[in-house]
């Protein structure tokens, strides 16, 4: 990823900033709090060339009196590029680049040009790159899209299920519950609305007709409200009856079989127990009974379904914090071997 130009943050001071030209640094820094100009800094003169120092004649080597030969002689720069150390050109030097991951002798892999010795990146908000480098930079040699963000957990060396798993296994759930309903509720529902249907009729006639009087409206019976708590107990009942106990013998309804998913307890990866998934239920489920209230309990149920996606990294949703569960996805099986039906004989005669 090629970053573009402009005043960054310098990697080997954090408390200036230099030009970044999408190569290297250019110019000289500048404090961080200062304004930095518009473009690139101007250009600096060029160093005054270094003269070189007067050879030392041979028959003056080592003539001194207890003086060895060479003695005091300073290392020179080398007539060639590379050869023995160089003179500094300026103050935008720096490393040279090397190969990919390369970094200087005792610096951690991936560290930015420039930086000084013991230079490691800063800590950051999740998914930010570390403080001192280019925008878009990360260390050479880790995974695609990584900017120094923690691995993602693996409970009990288990991948996290995602949500578009866990909302499809909760439909699945939904739809089979709904059915159970249908079956046992189905009467309830139909006398239910057989009350309502007079009062509704006579609204909807004076809706149409534009008369806005709530005189003479049909009135709605005591057993209307008491055929909706029978309504909401029944469902509610259902629900518990369907999830509680398939939870608690393998953390799996029919919905997260089919999605090959699973709730587990933090602590360990064994099954969840009633007493767990009787917690992790209630919290979902017992609001189904304020579902009359004006819809609190559908409001509840939705701030916990929708809850997962708020939390990280564990993905957990108010029923789960609640249990101290976690759901996780169902590794893949391999296919055991076919058992051998002609054992061969261990070689003792009888």
């Amino acid at each position: 990823m090629s970053v573009q130009p402009g005043w960054y943050v310098d990697p080997a001071d954090t408390e200036t900033r230099r030009y970044w030209d999408g190569e290297g640094w250019l110019g000289a820094p500048i404090p961080v709090d200062a304004t930095p100009p518009d473009g690139p800094p101007p250009a600096e003169p060029p160093p005054a060339p270094v003269t070189p120092a007067a050879p030392v004649a041979a028959h003056q080597v080592g003539t001194a009196p207890g003086r060895p030969p060479h003695a005091g002689n300073a290392p020179q720069a080398g007539p060639h590029p590379g050869h023995g150390p160089q003179a500094n050109p300026g103050p935008a030097w720096g490393p040279q680049a090397g190969p990919p991951g390369w970094a200087p002798p005792g610096m951690p892999q991936g560290t930015p040009p420039g930086a000084p010795p013991g230079w490691t990146p800063q800590a950051g908000p999740p998914g930010w790159p570390p403080q001192g480098v280019p925008p878009g930079w990360a260390p050479p040699g880790g995974p695609p899209g990584w900017l120094g963000r923690p691995p993602e957990p693996r409970p009990h060396g288990l991948r996290l299920a995602g949500y578009g798993r866990r909302l499809v296994a909760r439909l699945i759930d939904f739809g089979l519950v709904f059915a159970l309903n249908v079956l046992v509720n189905g009467w309830f529902v139909w006398r239910w609305l057989d009350e309502l249907m007079p009062y509704w009729r006579e609204a909807f006639r004076r809706g149409m007709e534009g008369n806005t009087s709530t005189e003479g409206m049909p009135p709605i019976s005591e057993q209307t409200g008491l055929l909706q708590v029978v309504i909401v107990v029944i469902a509610t009942a259902l629900w518990l009856a369907y999830e509680v106990p398939a939870m608690a013998a393998n953390g799996q309804t029919i919905g997260k079989r089919v999605m090959r998913i699973r709730a587990v307890p933090i602590a360990a990866d064994q099954p969840l127990g009633f007493g767990r998934a009787l917690t992790r239920w209630t919290t979902l489920g017992l609001p189904t009974l304020l579902w009359y209230c004006a819809g609190l309990g559908l409001l509840l149920q939705l701030v916990d379904s929708l809850s997962p996606l708020f939390d990280h990294p564990l993905r957990r949703a108010l029923h789960d914090k609640r249990a101290q569960t976690v759901v996780v996805e169902v590794p893949d099986t391999a296919a055991s071997p076919a058992p051998d039906d002609h054992p061969q004989p261990s070689g003792d005669t009888p």
